[in-house]
């Protein structure tokens, strides 16, 4: 159990960086959004849209938020999943994420 109401794989793997069979412990913020890029090596690129209302034109605007995070191998996602990811310490220079579940 790594604190949050999620799923663990069923799969299992030695990756050190795995927060359900690894060492890797996560805290802090926790997001949902879209998977656009799994071309990296355990990692995938999650995307979220958020609204930002604009006084001037009294409208909302799309605007989007891009973040690397780790994907261990025992959980297995495709571009377009959704997914939750959570925070962890730096694994990289811009990876400060780990995906923990498919929703």
């Amino acid at each position: 159990m790594i604190g949050i109401e999620v799923e663990e794989p069923k799969e299992r793997c030695d990756d050190p960086n795995c927060p359900f069979h690894g060492h890797l412990k996560v805290r802090g913020i926790i997001l949902r959004g879209r998977v656009v890029s799994t071309a990296m090596q355990k990692t995938v690129v999650v995307e979220r849209e958020r609204l930002h209302y604009v006084p001037k034109y009294e409208r909302y605007e799309k605007r989007t938020s891009r973040y690397k995070a780790h994907l261990p191998p025992c959980i297995k996602v495709e571009k377009g999943d959704e997914v939750i990811i959570m925070e962890c310490r730096p694994l990289s220079k811009t990876k400060h994420f780990v995906v923990v579940g498919k929703k």
